[in-house]
């Protein structure tokens, strides 16, 4: 069979059959000064000529590969296992989108299942959505969740040690919906200050948002700040923008917090100029109905075999868009797939085997300043103990 070439014959009918006497009626609103003339352009090239030139253009990058890079606020270049990668770009997986029919695509639904359960294990907290789109949209979420438990409470009370950026998402948000932030300050130790943040409580707070290891790179003292806020009848968000932490840090789910959420990125997801990046949100039972995001559940079908199911979906945005307790629409299923396979990789063991190693090479940074006399305050972004 030979392939197909369009003739005169072709051309003719179907310039007959949109109306025009010749194919250059089809750009008669193009100025005729831009179509015609030569354009201002290179000569052609060859595919592997195209590829060496931009690989000159990408020359002029830094690539943090090539040298000591401390950038990142929060952002940082991990070591991700080669198989992640490799597992990751697979077609089936690699173009997968979340499906918006209860049960449709069980592998990515079984993934997204693992996703959370490693994400509620992490945090020690009951239940965990499909993700977010980064940190910063996670606090966010989780200040408009308590907006929606406490609706006749109208502020929320902030750290002060919180990511720059991600008080700025918050505050994008808040401002339109009538919230009020409030800021607390922090101390000379670089943790929040919790005498201020106390008296800043009151009736109308529906959150207090704490970060830890927070932007200062401070443990804050989550026990003490957790019976606070319960106190005072708040919801307590304890916002990770290192997840790695997680891995030796007790988290905020273990002293009454009631949202822990944050940043993923640290697991198998690489920095890439600042995105994409991975948020996690994990909350009480309590707040199931009230969570944003997608949530998948395990169930049993008819013959009794496992198999797994969007639930609650008249939560979401495309069942009742007004009354919707988000308005992400789908989530960030392969990043959270990257981060699913790097934790499974690691395991329990492995996950605090990295944490340790990054206190081990902070407290050496740590002496390396201090032998320079340098940093003798300063407290980096672990412990002097692990805990």
């Amino acid at each position: 069979m030979h392939r197909y070439q369009a003739g005169q014959g072709d051309r003719r009918a179907m310039l007959d059959a949109v109306g025009c006497a010749s194919v250059d009626e089809l750009f008669v609103s193009i100025p005729a000064e831009v179509r015609s003339g030569p354009l201002d352009l290179p000569p052609a090239q060859s595919e592997e000529e195209i590829r060496r030139e931009f690989w000159a253009y990408a020359a002029a990058n830094a690539a943090p590969e090539c040298f000591a890079s401390f950038l990142g606020a929060g952002v940082y270049r991990h070591v991700t296992p080669a198989v992640a990668d490799a597992l990751l770009q697979r077609g089936e997986f690699f173009t997968a989108y979340t499906p918006y029919q209860p049960e449709v695509s069980q592998g990515t639904l079984q993934a997204i299942f693992e996703f959370q359960t490693y994400v509620c294990q992490l945090t020690e907290l009951d239940v965990a959505n499909a993700s977010l789109y980064d940190g910063a949209t996670a606090v966010v979420e989780a200040v408009l969740m308590a907006a929606r438990t406490l609706p006749k409470r109208r502020r929320v009370v902030v750290a002060g040690t919180l990511h720059p950026d991600w008080r700025a998402v918050l505050e994008t948000y808040c401002e339109p919906m009538g919230i009020a932030i409030t800021q607390a300050g922090w101390g000379g130790d670089g943790r929040v200050d919790a005498a201020a943040l106390e008296r800043l409580l009151g009736d109308d707070v529906c959150a207090v948002v704490v970060a830890s290891p927070n932007f200062l790179g401070v443990v804050e003292d989550l026990p003490a700040l957790g019976k606070a806020i319960a106190a005072a009848g708040a919801l307590g968000v304890h916002a990770v923008a290192e997840a790695t932490s997680l891995g030796m840090l007790a988290p905020g789910g273990r002293f009454g917090f009631d949202v822990v959420c944050g940043e993923l990125q640290a697991f198998g997801i690489p920095a890439a100029f600042g995105g994409p990046l991975l948020g996690f949100f994990a909350a009480r039972q309590s707040h199931l109905r009230q969570m944003p995001g997608r949530l998948v559940g395990e169930t049993a079908d008819s013959a009794g075999r496992r198999g797994y199911v969007l639930t609650l979906s008249t939560r979401e945005q495309h069942i009742r868009r007004a009354k919707a307790t988000s308005n992400i629409c789908t989530n960030h299923g392969l990043m959270a797939l990257a981060a699913t396979i790097v934790l499974s990789l690691l395991g329990k063991k492995g996950v605090r085997e990295v944490a340790l190693a990054s206190h081990a090479k902070a407290e050496y940074v740590k002496a390396g300043l201090r032998a320079q006399g340098a940093g003798r305050s300063a407290k980096l972004a672990f412990p002097d103990s692990p805990t």
